[in-house]
């Protein structure tokens, strides 16, 4: 999860060109975005056939749950300053 998490991290920082927190950031958010995007898939697979299982689907949920918390992140960011 962890592995995963970082590389879906980096993927998201690149998705978000503009709007990642560095390397290590992107990572940390990749790491907590995994949780979240596997939690997303889990409910959403429940309704709904979806293509990718597997390592790939872990990280497509991985990447999609990463950009979710970049988006709101940047989102309070911008609030506080």
């Amino acid at each position: 999860m962890l592995g995963i998490g970082a590389v879906a991290g980096w993927l998201a920082g690149m998705v978000m060109q503009g709007g990642g927190f560095g390397l290590i950031g992107n990572i940390i958010l990749g790491i907590l975005g995994s949780v979240v995007g596997t939690f997303i898939g889990g409910i959403v697979s429940g309704a709904v056939t979806l293509p990718f299982s597997g390592l790939l689907g872990t990280l497509i949920w991985a990447v999609i749950g990463a950009i979710v918390l970049m988006v709101i992140v940047g989102f309070i960011k911008k609030l506080i300053s």
